[in-house]
């Protein structure tokens, strides 16, 4: 089959402009779709993400500005059988609303961040952040949307901090975020947070019941000024990005489309490439060639086009997303979009599959087409 690879490209080429805008229309279909498969696997790792661990905030939150938990309840929450570790976090964001380009502050103490966080630092060092006061460590992606270089400095309304850092991390999400001292984000200026947090981060041992490790915060802490909400982590962001899900769920569908679309849009152009070649395929089966090969020819044609629109439209998508940073959040939470190598290559894939169901009509109408007749043509 391969020494009829000339016969295929040339066939592809002799039609230029059609051949280009297929390719064209097929890279933009599978661009989308790759983009859809990002959104929603970055989706599943955060809501699938650090299942041992549990998010107190307080209650009837609807924005981080609006819970504030004395920081004093991390004693009473480390004092619970089962709780291993307690974090306190303090969250400042520039919006709340849904936004594509959210930044998002977490006030932390530097000891417990350096374990509780597995975070490699690309430049800069934990000495440096340490010892600066308003020092930083800034997430790979925020980095790439907001071109933050290691040294610089960076203001979001009153928050100003110094990167002292710039790290990476296994969880897409960690990657747009901005993490600073606890301390140093609740005495910023206009913030009036000294001694409350928005969130705190209940670290479990393995093996315990996560669920009644929650209800037992909740009731302990009902006593106290403010009421609370524990959720686990995966469950807390869930509901927090429970907006964006339901977008997200919609788009899944929009992928779908795309490649009903490359899948019309060769077919399209297939079944005009046969009708311009009748009495080419019938000289063809006049010397020796059997309907089958015919067949084959055509499927390989189709495929031909649609994997080089898909193939085009899969690596731009990859490398737009891998060198954008791209992320969409909401009331402090980020959901990162996660390119991935699994993801480029289902793209191909479904490029190649598309690109044989599209050829399978003509190329069968091509194969049983009666020879005198088409020669007549």
């Amino acid at each position: 089959m391969f020494h009829f690879a000339p016969y295929v490209l040339k066939g592809l080429w002799r039609h230029r402009a059609r051949t280009f805008l297929t390719v064209s229309g097929s890279a933009v279909a599978m661009f989308v779709f790759c983009f859809v498969g990002a959104v929603q696997d970055g989706l599943e790792s955060l809501t699938q993400e650090r299942e041992n661990a549990l998010i107190v905030f307080q209650e009837n939150r609807f924005c981080p500005t609006t819970s504030r938990l004395p920081q004093d309840y991390a004693k009473a929450i480390a004092a619970i059988d089962g709780v291993k570790d307690v974090i306190p976090i303090q969250v400042f964001t520039n919006n709340c609303r849904a936004s594509l380009d959210i930044v998002v502050f977490n006030g932390v103490p530097a000891e417990k961040l350096r374990t509780a966080r597995n975070l490699t630092l690309v430049s800069g060092s934990w000495d440096d952040f340490q010892q600066r006061r308003d020092g930083a460590l800034v997430g790979r992606d925020v980095a790439a949307r907001r071109n933050l270089k290691l040294g610089g400095t960076f203001a979001i309304g009153e928050v100003a901090v110094t990167v002292a850092g710039i790290f990476e991390s296994e969880v897409p999400a960690e990657q747009s975020l901005i993490y600073t001292h606890l301390e140093f984000l609740q005495r910023t200026s206009g913030l009036d947070a000294v001694g409350v947090v928005t969130q705190f981060e209940a670290q479990l041992a393995d093996g315990v019941d996560a669920d009644s490790v929650a209800a037992t915060i909740d009731e302990q802490l009902h006593a106290g000024p403010v009421a609370t909400v524990t959720r686990r982590k995966g469950a807390f962001q869930a509901s927090v990005l429970a907006d964006l899900v339901s977008l997200v769920s919609f788009a899944h569908w929009l992928g779908y489309a795309c490649v009903v679309l490359v899948l019309s849009l060769v077919a399209t152009t297939t079944v005009m490439a046969v009708q311009d070649r009748v009495r080419e395929h019938a000289i063809l089966q006049t010397i020796g060639l059997r309907p089958a090969r015919v067949f084959r020819l055509v499927i390989a044609e189709s495929t031909v086009v649609c994997f080089l629109g898909g193939t085009a439209g899969t690596g731009l998508a990859l490398l737009v997303l891998t060198a954008g940073g791209l992320a969409i959040g909401t009331e402090g939470v980020a959901l990162a979009f996660r390119p991935s190598l699994p993801l480029g290559v289902a793209g191909i894939l479904v490029s190649l599959a598309t690109g044989v169901l599209a050829g399978v009509t003509p190329a069968w109408h091509a194969a049983r087409a009666h020879i005198v007749l088409s020669l007549r043509h």
